[in-house]
C-alpha cells in the first residue's frame, strides 16, 4: 500500500553530522498531524518523514489491519523512495509496527526508537473510543456538537480532542471521519503479535522512551524486550502517561537530544 506522508527537510544550518532519514510512525487513531512539533524539532538532526499508517490520515483504506501489513507498507515506502537505511521512531501501534519492521527488515533500519510500548501482545481495549467514533457526524453542524456526543463514551477531553483530529468537514456540509473505523473495529487482534522470543533479533541501537505511569510497559517486559533487542536502552519519564511526546514534550525532547548525541546512537555495526 502506498502510504501518505509529510516531509520535513533537514535544517540547512544544522551542525549535526548527517545521518539516515527519520520515519515517524503514529499510534492507533493518530496520524502525521499529531507529530508536527516533534518532526520539526527532529529536522535539527535529519530529514524527517511523518507517515500516515493504513486506515489512518490520508492513507488508503483496507479491510486488513495487522502489524505484518503495516510493516510491509513501511518497507514499500522505503523502497519507493530509495531509502536504504532509516531511523524509525514509533509510538504505541506505530512502535509495534517499527519493531516489526526492524525484526523483518533489519538491513533497512539503522536505529530504532520506541515510545511507550513493549514487544508483546496487547488486548484491544478501545471500545469506548470506537463507540465515540461511530457517532453519525455526517449532518453535525459543529465540532462542539460532535464533542458533546462523544463525551457520553469518552469523558476524557484529552482523548476526545485527540480523536477529533481525525474529523474532516465535507464541502456539502457536515463532517466525516478520515479513519477507516469499520476496518479498525473488525481488527481487534491487530496487536497480537509478530513477536516470538528467540526467533529474530535486532541488535542495532534501540531506545525505549517510557511513561512511568502509563502501564503500557511493565517492569516484567524489560527482560523479554532484551531478547529481541539486546542493545536496548530504557528511559522513563516521571509522571509520564502514554502520550509523552505531547504531555511531557520538553522531557521527551531532552531524552531524544541525549540519545542523538550519545555514543550508543553512533555504535551502528
Amino acid at each position: 500500500m502506498k502510504l501518505a506522508s509529510k516531509f520535513y527537510p533537514r535544517k540547512k544550518d544544522s551542525s549535526f553530522a548527517p545521518i539516515d532519514p527519520i520515519l515517524i510512525l503514529h499510534g492507533l487513531f493518530g496520524s502525521s498531524k499529531n507529530w508536527v512539533t516533534v518532526a520539526e524539532y527532529l529536522t535539527e538532526f535529519s530529514d524527517v518523514y511523518c507517515l500516515d499508517l493504513r486506515n489512518h490520515g490520508d492513507s488508503p483504506h483496507s479491510p486488513e489491519h495487522t502489524l505484518e501489513a503495516m510493516a510491509a507498507d513501511v518497507d514499500e515506502f522505503l523502497t519507493d523512495r530509495n531509502i536504504f537505511s532509516a531511523i524509525l521512531l514509533g509510538h504505541s501501534m506505530g512502535g509495534l509496527t517499527a519493531m516489526t519492521v526492524s525484526l523483518k527488515f533489519p538491513d533497512k533500519v539503522s536505529r530504532l526508537l520506541v515510545e511507550d510500548v513493549a514487544p508483546r501482545d496487547y488486548e484491544f481495549a478501545y471500545d469506548a473510543e470506537l463507540s465515540a467514533l461511530m457517532i453519525d457526524v455526517s449532518v453535525s453542524k459543529s465540532r462542539q456538537e460532535i464533542d458533546s456526543k462523544m463525551a457520553v463514551y469518552v469523558p476524557d477531553s484529552f482523548i476526545r480532542n485527540f480523536l477529533l483530529m481525525n474529523l474532516e468537514r465535507k464541502e456539502e456540509g457536515g463532517y466525516r471521519w478520515k479513519l477507516n473505523i469499520e476496518a479498525l473495529a473488525k481488527s481487534r487482534r491487530m496487536f497480537e503479535s509478530q513477536f516470538d522470543a528467540g526467533k529474530s533479533r535486532f541488535s542495532k541501537p534501540t531506545f525505549f522512551i517510557l511513561g512511568a505511569i502509563s502501564g503500557y510497559f511493565r517492569e516484567e517486559d524489560r527482560a523479554p524486550t532484551l531478547e529481541y533487542f539486546p542493545n536496548a536502552k530504557f528511559y522513563s519519564i516521571a509522571g509520564g502517561d502514554h502520550y509523552i511526546h505531547f504531555t511531557k514534550a520538553n522531557e521527551f525532547k531532552e531524552i531524544i537530544t541525549g540519545i542523538f548525541h550519545s555514543n550508543e546512537f553512533f555504535s551502528v555495526k
